[in-house]
């Protein structure tokens, strides 16, 4: 009779199971709601037409004008890059369904990081299937205990977990602060090497690194450079090579990582690119290159063409850069606080979660597709709707951008 009471009581694994699933979806639910109650809530607007100056949203009619792509160069529906993928698509197919040292690579591949390499002036460069996997990659591979790694503070969240994974003693320095880089730089002279990495521009805050005095300072203490290009490549600098050709500083930055899903094409795919043994240690150690299948030959294929284009004739980065200024200075003198200098990332400061996101909703409903930025992919008081510039976004454009941003913001009481 015991023996039978304990066995009625006793949960079977199903309800066990069903139990432990109930008190995952009641933890789930309270953490959503602290996110819904926060004014963070995070909705995603579904897109039904090629990325674009200008854009169809799902459940509103008429076009948008899109001011939330990272499409710098507005090339991610050129129709010569369109074309190139669907060339690479037929004629390599889908893709190599596994890992490159287990099956092989594609010429198509190797083209393009032969084209990189020498886009930035480096000896060789790696493919990755996102800027994202590349920031995890490198630190793990290149760095032991026995060296130290100085990173800004604000860097982005992938160079923070690619940091966490590796061994190297860690520094953080405040945003943009060189003399307390110099003063971790002084406390990390007993580390065998010292790697001080940066944004070349952060895509929160529109800001660039001081790379000049980070390269200074990384010669006088001994140190090698990596710069994140994400929001850089191709269209900073005479000729769009980046931060580091903008601020004259291309053979003193070791090391780059940047993206193939922004200014260059706008798909998605990630580098390296560095010192050939650099390069070819990646190949063997860096576990999302060892573990992941590389990017699709219908995105290299864009990729390239959209580098092609970008060599063959630069005017079009001159361009972004007017169009950037034209924005900044019309919304300054409106009254509102633009977060940054000079980059066609511009965050409109606003400081409130909910006013961020309540703006932006109003702003749709005026024809620009705009998104609010709150925490946690900004800190706590910094919310902001971030803005983005493209080299296809015409004046006008521009200035029906202005005009909605004034009259959304004296509805909301952020102009007077």
């Amino acid at each position: 009779m015991w023996v039978s009471s304990v066995w009625r009581t006793t949960l079977s694994p199903g309800r066990r199971a069903h139990s432990a699933l109930a008190q995952l979806r009641g933890i789930l639910e309270g953490e959503l709601e602290e996110i819904r109650g926060a004014g963070t809530w995070k909705s995603e607007r579904v897109i039904t037409s090629p990325q674009g100056p200008s854009i169809r949203v799902d459940g509103i009619s008429g076009g948008i004008l899109n001011f939330c792509a990272n499409n710098y160069l507005g090339l991610s529906s050129h129709p010569e890059v369109i074309q190139a993928g669907v060339q690479a698509l037929g004629e390599f197919g889908a893709g190599l369904s596994s890992t490159r040292f287990i099956c092989g690579t594609q010429s198509i591949h190797k083209k393009l990081e032969a084209k990189l390499a020498l886009f930035h002036r480096r000896e060789d460069a790696i493919l990755y299937p996102s800027c994202f996997d590349a920031n995890a990659g490198l630190f793990e591979a290149l760095l032991t205990s026995e060296d130290a790694v100085l990173s800004d503070e604000l860097n982005h969240a992938s160079i923070i977990d690619g940091i966490r994974l590796c061994k190297a003693h860690k520094y953080r320095y405040r945003h943009l602060d060189m003399a307390d880089l110099e003063t971790k730089l002084k406390e990390a002279q007993k580390h065998r090497l010292r790697l001080v990495a940066t944004d070349g521009a952060f895509s929160m805050d529109g800001d660039i690194a001081p790379l000049r005095e980070i390269c200074r300072l990384a010669a006088q203490y001994g140190a090698l450079v990596f710069v994140d290009e994400c929001h850089a490549t191709g269209f900073l600098g005479p000729t769009g090579r980046g931060t580091d050709e903008l601020l004259g500083v291309m053979d003193q930055v070791t090391i780059i990582n940047s993206t193939l899903g922004k200014a260059l094409g706008g798909a998605s795919g990630g580098y390296t690119t560095g010192p050939e043994p650099l390069i070819s240690l990646l190949r063997q150690r860096s576990r999302p290159y060892l573990f992941s299948n590389s990017p699709p030959p219908a995105v290299v294929g864009c990729a390239s063409k959209a580098l092609d284009l970008l060599m063959e004739n630069s005017a079009i980065v001159q361009s972004m850069a007017a169009k950037t200024r034209r924005f900044r200075s019309k919304m300054e003198a409106a009254g509102f606080t633009i977060s940054g200098v000079d980059h066609p990332i511009c965050p409109v400061m606003l400081g409130d979660a909910r006013l961020s996101s309540q703006m932006a909703d109003d702003m749709l409903k005026k024809g620009i597709f705009v998104i609010g930025f709150s925490y946690p992919v900004v800190p706590k008081g910094k919310a902001r709707i971030r803005v983005q510039i493209s080299a296809v976004h015409s004046e006008e454009d521009i200035d029906r951008c202005v005009e909605a941003f004034v009259e959304v913001g004296r509805l909301h009481g952020a102009l007077p």
